[in-house]
């Protein structure tokens, strides 16, 4: 790996970014992981896309940027600097690079940057409700629940992380459910059905949370952590996370089918075939040394599908 896609890892927040930076705007922004922001301002991009009221002016693509920024930069970036917070005793033995175990940055300046990040999501969350209308303040409301889910996932006592499923469900629900509904109730109404559909398409995405347990098997047995790796072993485990990945992809399929968007369905089960591929050519050999291999070129496949999703269901309305 040269020097410059080390520097690049680093800054995205990816494993095996063992550079050393004192630039203080680098280490605060990989503690943030750029990388999983992208799944959250997508799922906002569905949420507008399944809600069937979405316009392409200005004014609705800068209030959907807003969101997009509200999701990512602000809400996941506050989720991951919490997480290595509070996982910096496993991180020093998994990750000792990261900013907090190698001492590049003080834990005063983590925790600053953990408020001013919740703080500034919050102020945006507000905005984005007065824009709507909203007299329930629905978006402030999403952005409380994903904080909390947080906050528990990551510090004791509860730190959910700790159970291998109710971690990875929390986590899945938070990258998909949550910004799913941020986009479908700013621009539309945001109903229980729409809720039921979106947990249900998360349970895929628990599928993909237990995809990055595998760069962390070793802290995660000696901190006592039950990840689905530990638990059921590595090889166990990359077939859970691949059949949760692809049955529940095809459940989103069976309900587009019984709305009546059989093409649509159809599509979304041809995206789900090349992730199939992509399992056993990669994830499914050697889940550690190609978790990152793998997702870099199945989730391209992943997201599409949850766009297509999301454009059926916004041509059936529910309220």
């Amino acid at each position: 790996m040269s020097d410059s896609q080390a520097s690049t890892r680093q800054l995205l927040g990816m494993k095996g970014a063992d550079v050393k930076t004192t630039a203080l705007w680098k280490i605060h922004l990989q503690l943030m992981k750029p990388i999983t922001w992208i799944p959250l301002m997508w799922g906002v991009v569905c949420g507008a896309a399944s809600s069937g009221g979405y316009r392409w002016t200005w004014e609705h693509f800068l209030v959907a940027l807003a969101c997009m920024l509200l999701s990512g930069p602000l809400m996941a970036g506050y989720t991951q600097t919490l997480n290595d917070y509070y996982d910096r005793e496993i991180d020093a033995i998994n990750e000792p690079y990261r900013p907090i175990p190698s001492g590049a940055i003080p834990l005063r300046n983590v925790i600053l940057q953990i408020w001013v990040l919740l703080l500034l999501g919050f102020g945006v969350a507000i905005l984005l409700d007065l824009w709507a209308g909203h007299k329930t303040f629905t978006i402030t409301v999403i952005t409380a629940i994903g904080a909390f889910l947080a906050y528990i996932y990551s510090a004791p006592p509860l730190k959910l992380k700790q159970n291998g499923w109710l971690g990875n469900y929390a986590l899945g629900a938070s990258y998909i459910a949550l910004p799913w509904c941020a986009g479908q109730a700013l621009f539309g109404e945001l109903s229980w059905q729409i809720v039921a559909i979106t947990m249900f398409y998360s349970l895929a995405g628990l599928g993909i949370a237990v995809v990055n347990d595998f760069k962390s098997v070793e802290g995660d047995r000696q901190m006592g952590l039950q990840s689905l790796p530990v638990m059921f072993g590595v090889q166990r485990a990359a077939q859970i996370a691949a059949f949760m990945i692809d049955v529940f992809q095809i459940g989103i399929a069976l309900y587009l089918v019984a709305i009546g968007e059989r093409l649509l369905a159809s599509l979304l089960v041809l995206l789900v075939i090349p992730q199939i591929t992509l399992q056993d050519m990669y994830f499914l050999r050697d889940p550690i040394a190609n978790d990152v291999k793998y997702q870099a070129s199945a989730q391209p496949f992943l997201v599409l599908g949850m766009l297509v999703a999301a454009i059926a269901i916004g041509r059936h309305p529910i309220v």
